[in-house]
């Protein structure tokens, strides 16, 4: 894979209508999120509750791929 120097990336899944719960197993993500996969909303909610987990600024996160999917590849800037 091609990744970002001080980046790492995790395969993230993702369900809908529950909120708060972060999973990390690993390389590994289970996120809970309360949007509803409409108009970007929920990846937005993605982007927002990974950042804050991670004590991150929301612009070094970033969905590589699934941007419709609950299977996402997400990468993560240090």
């Amino acid at each position: 894979m091609n990744c970002k120097r001080n980046a790492m990336r995790y395969s993230v899944w993702v369900k809908f209508n529950s909120t708060g719960k972060i999973q990390v197993n690993g390389e590994d993500i289970t996120i809970c999120v309360k949007s509803k996969p409409v108009r970007g909303k929920a990846n937005k909610e993605l982007v927002e509750t990974l950042a804050e987990y991670f004590g991150l600024p929301k612009d070094r996160v970033h969905i590589i791929s699934g941007l419709k999917s609950t299977k996402k590849l997400v990468e993560i800037e240090n």
